[in-house]
């Protein structure tokens, strides 16, 4: 099968997870701690307080929800993304240098994503006030993720827009 086709097939199964966890999984288990944000969509992180009141205000549906459906697509949406984003990036971004990096922040990324999958899952799983410090590491895991993949996104971005306009101002 040809590169270009693989490409896009990898695309499009990374954005079928992508809209499915944005319009199945992920607003369910909102809707199951009432309305509060799930892990993965915090950017920013959280705080110790905002974790426990999340996992107390999450039901057991919610719960299934988040270690069922909603792991399983994060268990295939991290490697999808990378290669994605590696894709990308080696298509629209020409110094090997800069490419090189955001190689590595993809990379980067989508360990943290993983390393986010698992505490979280941890954190679910808990039936006493979750540590401390695993609420610390998720949250950290889950910055990181954000950080670097946004990063490279933005680089992705500037790529296409000076892609499109070389071809538009070479016509």
């Amino acid at each position: 099968m040809p590169r270009k086709i693989a490409y896009w097939i990898v695309f499009a199964v990374t954005l079928a997870i992508y809209l499915t966890m944005l319009t199945w999984t992920l607003p369910g288990i909102s809707a199951d701690a009432a309305g509060l944000v799930p892990f993965d969509m915090r950017p920013m992180g959280y705080t110790l307080d905002e974790a426990r009141e999340f996992l107390t205000a999450l039901g057991d549906k919610g719960r299934d929800l988040y270690l069922g459906p909603q792991a399983l697509l994060d268990l295939f949406y991290p490697l999808a993304l990378a290669i994605t984003l590696v894709g990308a990036v080696s298509v629209l971004i020409t110094d090997w240098r800069l490419r090189g990096v955001l190689y590595i922040f993809i990379l980067g990324g989508m360990l943290a994503d993983y390393t986010e999958n698992t505490f979280v899952a941890l954190m679910l799983e808990y039936t006493e006030p979750v540590p401390d410090r695993l609420v610390s590491l998720a949250s950290k895991a889950t910055v990181v993720k954000s950080v670097l993949t946004g990063l490279v996104m933005i680089a992705v971005l500037g790529g296409l827009i000076l892609a499109a306009s070389r071809r538009w101002f070479r016509k």
